[in-house]
């Protein structure tokens, strides 16, 4: 048992307002959602870049954008906050960006993925972090234009993580590394 310890109140944790995280500095690090179906997942994902402080988020194809109350009930108003924009084409975005210089981390199960606490990052390079759909994941064409490919180790029956759940560990794990 611990002793003395006592959790924050919300006020103890000075959080930003929406307007103070929207003009403060943020990561080169930019999320690539690639049809994303759920908007619950959509939601998550919001919360986790503004959490991480991710620079932008890019929404793709199918992936269903705000505002909307399913989107917000899990973002809790991130979606307010976190930049982002919509393509109809992953592909197309993604190509673009690469051809700025951006480092594409493609987060799939392949034959050649890197272990993710493997994968080291430049922390002076953009770095785009591509998922994918719940069903069918990052597409094929996508993954070809992928500077590396990462996978998070699994130990269980399942083959996956949630979505959401995959974004948050490795957007965790790859930022972690890129700040050290």
């Amino acid at each position: 048992m611990v002793f003395g310890v006592r959790k924050l109140k919300n006020i103890e944790l000075k959080r930003l307002t929406s307007d103070e995280f929207k003009s403060k500095e943020k990561l080169n690090f930019f999320l690539v959602l690639d049809n994303i179906r759920s908007m619950n997942n959509v939601g998550s994902i919001f919360r986790t870049a503004d959490c991480l402080g991710i620079g932008k988020i890019y929404l793709c194809g199918i992936t269903p954008c705000p505002p909307h109350r399913e989107i917000h009930k899990t973002s809790l108003g991130a979606e307010n906050s976190v930049e982002w924009e919509y393509f109809d084409d992953v592909f197309s975005l993604v190509s673009v960006l690469k051809s700025k210089n951006y480092v594409v981390i493609g987060l799939e199960q392949t034959n050649n993925s890197t272990d993710i606490r493997e994968c080291d990052i430049n922390p002076d390079k953009n770095t785009l972090l591509v998922v994918g759909n719940e069903i069918d994941g990052v597409s094929q064409n996508v993954i070809e234009l992928c500077d590396t490919i990462i996978e998070i180790p699994q130990f269980g029956t399942k083959h996956s993580f949630n979505v959401a759940v995959s974004t948050a560990i490795a957007a965790w794990e790859l930022i972690n590394n890129k700040v050290k």
